[in-house]
């Protein structure tokens, strides 16, 4: 997610208790074999449609990475969290010094409730630097994938991100869940699970030598598979070096329900290499099979029109993508940016995809400035599977 400037206590009560890390075993801190809960189940990462216990996001705090839109972003932040607290509870990360100002403008949130949790944090892409939860009957635990900041150090792209390699962990230890390092590096935003054991990924965003120098795409999905619970992984190419995150996945292709994914359709006016980008990625997935042996049905989301769109003069970097889309209890929260024709057909896609969930738009221009969506800003926590 490009920046404007160079263009992104105790458990809380889950349900069931988070286990000791021992009782995860010894293969948590390795990538030889997943980690298992103590029913013998492998820890997996669930599909994002399947029920939260709440929704994590972070408040931006760098005036230096959002420069004149910072205030626009956190009424942004602000909006989404309120929009989601009508259907989940919300936690916001803030920075103590910025937590007071973070609860006057998140206030108390609708139905759900919204709590500032303090903790220290650079900017607002806890999709990317939060962890990345898996479970098992009866049991959670939190990847830790390494955040390193894209691996943009020495780049224009570079920003500060101190702060958000360590929230990961600092999370997890505040909320008593067991913590799984990775044994790669990547971001949430970069992997897409349909919670039966297969995962969307571009090899641009992972098997590129600023996060995982000297692995092999093998080397890397063996790592993923092993910390994730993961049994196949579909790849498509992806773009790197043309954004901040090498081409999300998230901002390409989600998993609807396992066998069915949504696909990003540029719309008028975007650049052709991103178009190509789609055209390669929608020939993969047709021929593709997940890890049950299903074919893959593509349904298309067409994006706006550039040209159209009330972000039309905010850099090449705003994000026009429904694709990056959040799934919450009861709801699809997607952004709306302006143009009427194209905001209504991806509202009609989302809603038949999601039968039985209401579909919130949302106008998030300031955030989409920094090239990132919804779905970047947000992390789920899920709820645990009862024990057998």
């Amino acid at each position: 997610m490009d920046t404007p400037t160079t263009s992104r206590r105790r458990l809380l009560q889950i349900g069931a208790a988070a286990l000791p890390l021992a009782a995860l075993g010894s293969a948590l801190p390795t990538v030889a074999r997943a980690a298992t809960g103590p029913s013998g189940a492998t820890l997996r990462m669930p599909a994002e449609h399947d029920r939260h216990v709440r929704t994590f996001m972070a408040w931006p705090a760098l005036s230096s990475v959002w420069g004149p839109y910072l205030a626009g972003v956190r009424r942004d932040i602000a909006r989404v969290a309120d929009a989601i607290s009508r259907y989940e509870p919300v936690a916001v990360l803030a920075r103590p010094g910025q937590a007071a100002d973070a609860r006057y403008q998140c206030g108390a949130g609708a139905y759900y409730g919204i709590e500032v949790v303090e903790t220290a944090n650079d900017d607002l892409w806890i999709r990317d630097f939060g962890p990345t939860f898996v479970v098992a009957p009866g049991a959670v635990a939190g990847v830790d994938t390494n955040f390193n900041g894209w691996g943009k150090t020495g780049t224009s792209y570079y920003q500060p991100y101190a702060n958000d390699a360590a929230a990961a962990a600092t999370l997890l230890g505040q909320y008593g869940v067991p913590r799984v390092q990775a044994g790669f590096v990547g971001e949430g935003g970069s992997l897409e699970t349909d919670g039966q054991g297969t995962l969307l990924a571009t090899v641009s965003s992972l098997v590129n030598a600023n996060r995982n120098p000297g692995m092999t795409q093998d080397q890397v999905e063996q790592a993923m598979k092993s910390a994730l619970g993961i049994d196949k992984v579909i790849w498509v190419p992806g773009l790197a070096g043309q954004d901040i995150t090498d081409c999300h996945i998230d901002c390409l292709a989600r998993f609807v329900a396992p066998g069915q994914v949504i696909l990003d359709q540029p719309g008028p006016g975007t650049d052709p290499k991103w178009v190509a980008v789609y055209n390669e990625t929608k020939q993969i997935l047709l021929g593709a099979t997940d890890a049950q042996g299903r074919r893959l049905t593509v349904t298309e989301l067409p994006g706006p029109d550039r040209s159209r769109i009330r972000g039309k003069d905010r850099g090449s970097a705003f994000l026009s993508s429904y694709t990056n889309y959040y799934t919450a209890n009861g709801a699809v929260l997607v952004p709306q940016f302006g143009d009427g024709y194209a905001d209504g057909v991806a509202y009609d896609i989302l809603a038949a995809a999601y039968p039985g969930r209401n579909i919130v738009q949302l106008d998030i221009d300031n955030i989409a400035t920094g090239g990132g969506g919804i779905h970047c800003a947000t992390q789920s926590q899920p709820v645990v599977p009862p024990a057998v």
